[in-house]
């Protein structure tokens, strides 16, 4: 069976941050070589270990995420020329080393491009290649401190959070595998490589739902607390008790929402827990109500306790299935056990067993663990797992006796594209952020996108903060307009028959269609993959939503914490004395736009090479339980339950987020390494002269203690002098930044990752960059914000080329709302 990425070789050198990349490209069917350093890779040293364990093969981490790859042992530095015959074959190399560390040794994108110019290199980075912070120690909390999340997750009374199964690097390495794809598509026309930088920092920005922008566009900061977050005095709950554990609920208003709390609401009452009148509030106009103070605050609180006695009193599963059979935007909190034993991811035959040779062998018949499967269904080539994880060094004698065989990379040169994916067309029916957020990347580097949607029933983004000024209308969201900048937005009535037509034109324009409704919708507009191709056959169709095209709930519609809650990432995100805390927003919202991305653009460079389109099937919650991978190895190898932790680290000690001189304030503090330890206690002697903290064993065992000692120190000091002096000894330590300091931040200005933009009605907005650098290309800026009617008559003008007596009759037919 031909594979998706079959032709490419890829050379990993990622030792333990951004490995996900790797993976992921070894799934789609390139030929991965992990590199690892004379000894083995840093990774392999992290736990969870089989059996608890301490050993080399048997990292949980390590083996999770180095799936599919084959092994070399190489010494860069004595064995040079081994190492430059690689390159020279090779179509992509990815490094996560310190940055200028690739520069030192001679191995830099300058250096080797000029041995290989076809070959794409890979810089995941902290902060980026340059400007003031590129050079600053970092870790998984440090990046989530800077970025943003940390500051919207947690109690409020109690330090902010992060999740407890390390994010920071899988996001980074999920925007990078959407660079090397785009630079595969730009090297087919130029037969040239270049340099892909992703930084961490920027990122993770995505997971604050596009809250960093508050401050630039003129709206109230969001604060912390659990479960959901608060503006102003309005506090908006999405976590509830259950009889068993917890539920998560969208429990907000506006259009598109407001019906699911009416449907939530006339739940409740049926139950008992509230009367008529609560019952029959204005779900849709509710949160203006707060926000004028014609419904009080007292009130609101009420109602949410009415929620939260009813929800109290059902089993989780019982809830799901009022969930389902009600659609109530309601769905458990599950612990990874419970993801693991799904009877949805079951069905689809997500979870794939590990060989037993990956691992040591399993005593008695206990699992050898279960990875998660692939990320999508591709309809042509579906991805061939191979869960085998290699020893060290297993295949050095291997691929340096194919070597010989394989000839260097030498492609004829062309045109070179500063818009890669120029000349490719997209008709996007996507909506809310999972979907349009991949459009969007896609709009960035030169491809034209249709948006099609309707002002009858607005894209959920058209109703979440932050909003112009705070006004709430809806074509005032920032969010919305960063999540859809570039793309051409037409306003199609798709219930009205005459609509058809239009659309089925746009169809044989497009090279891709992209869709997120549930299963069935597509189909019952007679706008399903099968009837498609009857007028596009090389049709290119992506269909992603919550759960996927099959299995028992499949039909189960929702946002990114509904995903959040039933993958597991609720239960891990918290103090393990309370209830779940986050992660902040529609979590998997913030993941799923890369996978959405990779996808199309692996579906079009394989149509490129043999001429075939294909259906394309992505479940929100199968890809981002890839960032889950050591968690979920640990309970089906080990049976060992992770939960929340707090900011506590498995691997790491000190590892938390203290207190500072002023309100709210705190620093991110993570020592990794022996020698992250030595300068603390050089910078704080009251530490390193104790003696029960000098070894990391020692250090996890007094934990507490240690936490408490630090915080005793930090919380009578200034956060700017106290990161300055952490970071001049190379100690990962960053400030918990929110909107305010994001705006302001000198790295993510070095990086150009705020863009202001005209806006027809309100003057002026701000957008969010592109999370991904290429060297050569450069992202295309949109000349103004989108907005229902600024596009329509270029897309029936210019794209469909219709005369002016067809558009007239259209308008009659009222198609267009």
């Amino acid at each position: 069976m031909t594979k998706l990425l079959e032709p490419y070789r890829v050379l990993d050198l990622t030792q333990d941050k951004g490995m996900l990349c790797g993976q992921i490209l070894a799934d789609m069917g390139a030929d991965v070589i992990q590199v690892e350093p004379v000894g083995g890779a840093n990774g392999r040293h992290l736990a969870p270990f089989l059996d608890a364990e301490p050993h080399p093969h048997n990292s949980l981490y390590w083996n999770g995420y180095s799936r599919g790859k084959r092994s070399i042992e190489l010494d860069l530095d004595s064995q040079k020329d081994q190492f430059i015959d690689l390159v020279r074959r090779a179509d992509v190399l990815i490094e996560s080393e310190t940055v200028g560390m690739m520069d030192g040794r001679g191995f830099g994108y300058a250096d080797l491009s000029e041995i290989n110019p076809a070959l794409i290199y890979v810089s995941i980075t902290p902060y980026g290649i340059d400007g003031p912070k590129a050079h600053w120690a970092a870790s998984d909390l440090t990046l989530v401190a800077n970025a943003g999340p940390l500051s919207l997750t947690g109690d409020e009374d109690r330090p902010p959070l992060r999740v407890s199964i390390p994010q920071a690097w899988n996001h980074a390495a999920a925007e990078a595998f959407t660079g090397v794809l785009v630079a595969l598509i730009e090297r087919a026309s130029s037969g040239l490589g270049q340099h892909v930088v992703v930084s961490a920092q920027q990122a993770l920005t995505l997971a604050t739902q596009g809250n960093i922008l508050s401050a630039a566009v003129g709206e109230s900061t969001i604060a912390r607390i659990a479960g959901g977050m608060q503006t102003g005095d309005i506090r908006i709950r999405l976590t509830y008790p259950a009889l068993d554990g917890f539920v998560s609920i969208t429990h907000i208003f506006g259009a598109t929402v407001g019906p699911a709390t009416r449907r939530l609401m006339e739940f409740v009452y049926d139950e008992g827990f509230c009367d008529e009148a609560t019952r029959d509030k204005d779900w849709i106009a509710y949160g203006l109500h707060l926000a004028t103070g014609e419904e009080s605050i007292p009130e609101f609180e009420r109602v949410k306790k009415c929620v939260a006695a009813c929800t109290a009193s059902k089993t989780k599963a019982q809830l799901l299935e009022v969930a389902t059979a009600r659609k109530l935007l309601m769905a458990p909190v599950t612990t990874l056990e419970e993801v693991a034993n799904s009877e949805q991811f079951s069905a689809r035959q997500f979870f794939v067993p590990a060989q037993q040779s990956t691992l040591d062998p399993p005593k008695g018949d206990r699992k050898a663990g279960m990875y998660p499967g692939a990320y999508a269904k591709f309809s042509k080539t579906p991805l061939i797992i191979n869960t085998l994880a290699a020893g060290i060094g297993q295949h050095t004698t291997e691929v340096f006796d194919q070597l010989p065989k394989i000839p260097v990379l030498n492609l004829p040169q062309g045109k070179q594209l500063e818009r890669p994916l120029e000349g490719i067309k997209i008709l996007d029916f996507m909506w809310a952020l999972a979907g349009p957020g991949a459009t969007r990347l896609l709009a960035d580097f030169g491809a034209t996108v249709i948006r099609v949607e309707s002002s009858k029933i607005l894209d959920v983004c058209r109703t979440i903060r932050p909003f112009i000024n705070g006004d709430q209308l809806p074509e005032n969201s920032a969010v919305f307009h960063s999540t859809n900048a570039g793309k051409k937005l037409i306003s199609i009535d798709l219930a009205n028959p005459q609509s058809r037509d239009v659309v089925l034109d746009l169809v044989r324009w497009a090279d891709v269609v992209a869709e997120s409704f549930t299963p069935q919708v597509m189909k019952n507009l007679g706008l399903d993959y099968a009837s498609l191709c009857k007028v596009n056959p090389d049709l290119i169709m992506l269909s992603t939503c919550l759960m996927g095209q099959s299995g028992p709930l499949s039909q189960f519609a929702g946002y990114g914490n509904l995903a959040a809650a039933i993958s597991g990432f609720y239960d891990i995100t918290g103090w393990s004395d309370r209830e779940p805390a986050g992660p902040f927003g529609a979590y998997t919202d913030y993941i799923a736009p890369k996978f959405n991305a990779t996808a199309v653009l692996a579906a079009l460079d394989y149509r490129r090479r043999t001429g075939q389109g294909q259906h394309i099937d992505l479940s929100q919650a199968e890809a981002a339980m890839h960032f889950l991978t050591p968690g979920l190895l640990d309970i089906t190898a080990n049976g060992n339950l992770q939960s929340r932790i707090g900011n506590r680290d498995i691997n790491f000690a000190p590892h938390g987020v203290y207190p500072l001189q002023g309100e709210d304030q705190f620093i991110a503090i993570a020592c990794e390494t022996d020698a992250h330890w030595q300068a603390l206690g050089e910078i704080f002697p009251s530490l390193g002269t104790k003696v029960e903290y000098q070894t990391i064993s020692d250090r996890k065992r007094y934990e507490d203690a240690l936490d408490d000692d630090i915080r005793a120190i930090t919380t009578d000091m200034t956060g700017t002098e106290l990161e300055t002096t952490l970071q001049a000894k190379g100690i990962p330590a960053a400030l918990v930044q929110n909107s305010p300091e994001l705006v302001d931040d000198p790295q993510l200005k070095n990086l150009g990752h705020f863009n202001p933009l005209p806006h027809h009605e309100a003057g002026g907005t701000v957008i969010e960059s592109g999370r991904v650098h290429l060297s050569r290309a450069k992202p295309v800026l949109d000349s103004s914000a989108p907005t229902f009617a600024r596009d329509m008559m270029y897309v029936l003008q210019k794209v469909l080329e219709y005369d002016d007596d067809k558009i007239g009759e259209l308008l009659v037919a009222g198609i267009f709302d």
